[in-house]
């Protein structure tokens, strides 16, 4: 009878816990700071914390869809100013005629992207960089270089501002979308589809996938997101932003990748990129309880350099484990 060693017993026992990295640094990152900072998990921080990175994740969710297919979006930060912008516009006319008009300039951002894309072939990376200039200079254009008052009297800044039975609004938005979004990857045919082109692009188009139409709705799905969280951008700062979103692809991106996605494609899932944007998130909060500490001073410059070293580092990581043949 063959004896395991130990050593390989232990490491089989601890392998499933190498796909689950962002959330076990999650867990142990919350108890670190619970136990070193007072008010870390106070109902104030906890609330501040969801109802801003609520917007990161709404992105991620986005961009989750369109890294599986094996593509990239650097839009989402310019669309959302866009989006926010226009939302502030049309805010004189109500909370749904705010909604609506930004969400839908997203989705038309995204719209282009994807028949740029699936029509006249070109790089989904050159691609999303002309549309992150051309939604930037909208965003400018339509606002006259100048943040834009939303409607304060009106319900339009509830959306950002406002409470649920204690829950932030732009949190029980986005957990409404991460649940579509989850069903939609995972159940329907859309979502293997996505998967599948992600995997191998060719053999879809061999089973059958129209694959240019799954493409495109990737593009509208990450246009779509990034407009409704420049709406909520909007909505709790009391303004469009046309200066705003600048790195926020960075960010989503990260969180996509530090969740587990491949940037490759083929492989991906929605609660990972959650975990990865809430880890991300997490991070800076942190940062800045140790400069309410006066340990450390680290302003925002620096934290975009944190945010490129660490996507950096997990990309190397995520390749590495790829060659070796490991999942």
């Amino acid at each position: 009878m063959a004896v395991t060693h130990p050593s390989r017993t232990l490491l089989s026992l601890a392998r499933p816990l190498f796909g689950h990295g962002a959330l076990i640094a999650l867990v142990a990152l919350v108890l670190f700071a619970a136990f070193r900072y007072d008010g870390f998990l106070s109902a104030y921080n906890v609330s501040s914390f969801f109802r801003y990175n609520a917007m990161f994740m709404l992105i991620a969710i986005g961009m989750t869809f369109v890294i599986v297919t094996g593509g990239i979006d650097l839009s989402v930060g310019s669309v959302a100013a866009m989006a926010s912008v226009v939302a502030a516009l049309a805010s004189p006319h109500g909370l749904l005629a705010g909604l609506l008009a930004g969400a839908l300039a997203g989705a038309a951002a995204g719209w282009i992207n994807g028949l740029v894309i699936t029509r006249l072939r070109v790089e989904p990376f050159v691609a999303t960089l002309g549309t992150f200039l051309a939604a930037r200079g909208a965003a400018q254009l339509l606002s006259g270089q100048n943040a834009v008052s939303v409607d304060q009297a009106g319900a339009f800044t509830r959306l950002g501002q406002g409470d649920l039975l204690g829950v932030p609004i732009p949190l029980i938005l986005t957990l409404v979308v991460l649940g579509a979004g989850s069903v939609l990857l995972r159940f329907t045919r859309f979502g293997r589809s996505a998967l599948s082109i992600g995997d191998n692009e060719d053999a879809s188009r061999l089973m059958g996938f129209n694959v240019d139409r799954v493409k495109l709705g990737v593009y509208v799905i990450s246009g779509l997101l990034a407009g409704l969280a420049g709406v909520i951008l909007a909505s709790q700062f009391g303004a469009g932003q046309p200066v705003e979103g600048v790195g926020w692809e960075l960010t989503a991106i990260a969180g996509v990748v530090v969740g587990g996605t491949l940037l490759t494609g083929g492989r991906g899932s929605l609660a990972g990129s959650m975990t990865g944007v809430i880890l991300l998130g997490l991070i800076f909060n942190v940062l800045n309880f140790e400069n309410g500490k006066g340990v450390i001073s680290i302003d925002v410059f620096w934290q975009n350099v944190i945010r490129g070293v660490f996507l950096l580092l997990v990309v190397i990581w995520q390749s590495n484990r790829t060659r070796a043949g490991r999942p």
